[in-house]
């Protein structure tokens, strides 16, 4: 039997408070001896991240059961509370934890070894609130194994912080990890920015540089940025990238290699990049001879260089680091094999031997392939996925992948990779950890159809449409539905295609989404990428105008019924897309940029320069950013908006929703402004999340003309 109802009232048990406590983001796996690790952000404690381990090998099929049932091996919970494992470099962090099998047991402290039988895997991890590593075995207290920092004002935070850790082995045999240093030293640059340096380093393990900062070694020279440090596997040359402003790392990075004495890199050489071309991941075929990411040919492909051999030298100088050959590239392909480096430690290519490596690539979706890097073709897996995340492939052929797929959310999942008569296939992949344990009803989830629409100039835009969908309910003959235009962060990024709940709890109610990647998205070349070059509230609002107008003739969507709404760099194309054009009746912008200026003069390093390729240059650029900014066309505003803001935000900070709020009061528009204490860009906190996302259905019920079920009322100024 069908239930007829308008469209957005239509009863649905996905819940906000599902949304913020029934799952957890997971991080990308490791292989840490016959275990899994991964980290979890904890929605239930705040986000606290932290480190999660099977007991058992979940390899073996025994421990998992495959196809959609998804068992689950049993878990522990390492990093005990309330440790936080997150790193502040950058500010958006990235991979801030490693786990070590060790012959015995090392005391962070004293580095007094136990009997080999004890020996339990060494942690290391970067806590969120001092930003000090620290290092501890399972069931011990972490003590910390770099020292304390001076807090900086301007960054609120220590000055020392921490990131991507990674396991070498020397020479003369000895295991240490080097990390990604950023140290805020004080003072300014030659630009009158504040003076930060960023190199990799290495922290002793036995726990000397606790109390003494000179017990750190300073590996490679300091650079604005660091990436990707990868030692041969003779332990002779290093290889890295780094970028300077105003270069952001998909617009121009580049490759290093030095050779490595003392410790510490020496007749350093760049192999590759430069301004214009994006290179990342540098990885060790074997010794000598480098495999690495690059867009140069207009899509990040995988790219090659081989050096001379250790104890040749070109004749300036650099022993070991002479090219034999010019990079060559492996592959041509219009697909992507990398994306935008917003988190240090994400990786998309991981070796198998020295002639086979699994690969990332695709456009609108994620697929995973193995790279053959003597022939330059790439077998396909067999798998699922449309999004993927992450890989970790141990020596035996278990495969992790984090990904998920248009039917199971984000989960962890263990197969073995084989190859049998020349053909590679992942044999019997099972969830190990899902993100969510509460999927829904499938009746109740929306299919994803990505989808291209081409705007009255011929460009094509790329999208993902979400159709209303909850089985056993139907609006009244003839009414088309509403429709939300959601737009990603970035503004460097991309929709994902795959099942979402957060999406789902519109879908299901009758709430129609279209997740938009305007021009300046990831996964469609750098020529889509660059069209937000200069042009950042422009192309961004008219390629959203073109694929909501592309809806609407169609009879898809009801054109007096459309919303928008962004977080970040899409609460930006929010409010642009509001003040700069009548397509839309409501809007909801979350830590959403308002004032171009502002965000230029207080913004955190790693993006202070983003808006010279974006915009342009400030201050001489500076009559552009007044003329973009929304907050500057809030007298042509007629449209009612829905502020989410936290007020720790060192990204996006609360003057920015504020200033908008008060332009808003000031013309008397319906609206509402919620800030969330504790909370940075982004919200973690459970019941921030349910107020959030439960306020967010209230306003659109209110605004575009129905009445969601059991949803409290929220209450807007003026009151309509």
């Amino acid at each position: 039997m069908v239930t007829t109802l308008p469209y957005g009232s239509w009863p649905s048990s996905i819940s906000a408070e599902q949304l913020a406590v029934g799952g957890n983001r997971l991080g990308a796996p490791q292989w840490v001896g016959e275990q899994l690790w991964w980290s979890e952000a904890l929605a239930a404690e705040g986000g606290r991240q932290t480190i999660v381990r099977t007991t058992t090998d979940p390899a073996q099929t025994s421990q998992v059961e495959h196809g959609p049932a998804a068992g689950r091996p049993d878990t522990v919970n390492v990093l005990p509370a309330p440790f936080n494992a997150r790193s502040r470099v950058h500010e958006y962090g990235g991979s801030s934890w490693i786990a070590l099998t060790l012959g015995a047991s090392t005391d962070a402290a004293a580095g007094e070894a136990a009997p080999a039988a004890a020996a339990e895997p060494l942690v290391l991890f970067v806590n969120f609130t001092d930003q000090r590593i620290y290092a501890f075995t399972e069931g011990e207290q972490p003590q910390p194994i770099s020292p304390a920092s001076d807090a900086v004002a301007e960054v609120e935070g220590p000055a020392l912080r921490w990131a991507q850790p990674t396991e070498v082995t020397l020479t003369d045999g000895v295991r240490e990890v080097w990390w990604v240093c950023e140290e805020h030293v004080g003072g300014e640059d030659a630009d009158g920015a504040p003076k930060i340096e960023r190199y990799i380093a290495s922290v002793p393990l036995d726990g000397s540089a606790a109390e003494d900062e000179l017990a750190i070694r300073k590996i490679t020279p300091a650079s604005r940025f660091v990436a990707h440090p990868r030692l041969s596997p003779d332990g002779t040359q290093l290889a890295w990238i780094s970028w300077e402003h105003p270069q952001m790392p998909w617009d121009g990075t580049q490759l290093h290699v030095g050779h490595i004495a003392a410790g510490m890199v020496v007749n350093e050489r760049v192999l590759d990049g430069g301004t214009q071309v994006s290179v990342l991941q540098p990885e060790w075929r074997r010794s000598g001879e480098l495999v690495y990411l690059s867009d140069r040919s207009g899509w990040w492909n995988p790219w090659t260089v081989t050096l001379a051999p250790e104890g040749l030298s070109d004749g300036s100088g650099h022993v070991g680091t002479a090219v034999t050959e010019e990079p060559r590239q492996l592959l041509r392909d219009e697909q992507e094999y990398a994306g935008p480096l917003w988190q240090l430690g994400e990786t998309w290519l991981t070796l198998i031997d020295a002639d086979h490596a699994l690969t990332l690539y695709g456009t609108a979706t994620d697929s995973l392939g193995v790279l053959d890097l003597v022939t330059g073709t790439v077998a396909p897996l067999d798998l699922p996925h449309t999004t993927l995340a992450g890989v970790a492939l141990r020596a035996d052929g278990a495969l992790a992948i984090y990904g998920s797929s248009t039917t199971e959310f984000p989960a962890i999942t263990v197969g073995r990779l084989t190859m049998t008569h020349g053909h590679w296939r992942v044999d019997r992949p099972g969830v190990v950890r899902s993100s969510r344990s509460d999927a829904p009803d499938p009746r109740l989830l929306p299919t994803p159809e990505p989808i291209t629409v081409t705007d009255a100039t011929g460009q094509q835009i790329q999208a993902v449409l979400y159709r209303p969908r909850q089985e056993g309910f139907s609006a009244p003959e003839g009414e088309l539905p509403p429709y939300i235009a959601q737009v990603h962060g970035g503004p460097t990024g991309q929709a994902a295609v795959g099942l979402s709940l957060a999406i789902a709890y519109y879908t299901s109610r009758g709430i129609g989404v279209v997740d938009i990647n305007y021009g300046g998205s990831t996964g469609f070349g750098r020529a889509y990428r660059d069209r937000l070059q200069g042009q950042w509230g422009v192309v961004d609002v008219a390629d959203t105008v073109a694929v909501m107008e592309h809806l609407v003739a169609q009879r898809i969507a009801d054109g007096s019924r459309l919303a928008i709404e962004g977080g970040s760099a899409g609460g930006w194309t929010t409010l642009a897309c509001l003040t700069r054009t009548t397509t839309f009746a409501a809007g909801v912008s979350s830590y959403g940029v308002a004032d171009l200026v502002a965000l230029a003069q207080d913004t955190h390093d790693f993006e202070s320069r983003y808006l010279d390729g974006l915009v342009g240059p400030y201050p001489e650029a500076a009559e552009i950013y007044r003329e973009r900014a929304p907050l500057n066309h809030v007298d042509s505003l007629q449209t009612p908006v829905l502020l989410l803001q936290g007020d720790e935000d060192p990204i996006v900070p609360p003057n920015q929703a504020e200033m908008f709020r008060d332009a808003l009061a000031a013309k008397s528009i319906p609206h509402a402004y919620l800030l969330f204490a504790g909370e940075q860009h982004g919200f973690r906190q459970a019941q921030n999340i349910i107020t959030s996302f439960e306020a967010a259905l209230s306003f659109y019920g209110q605004i575009l003309g129905f009445e969601p079920e059991g949803i409290p009322t929220l209450e807007l100024t003026p009151h309509r």
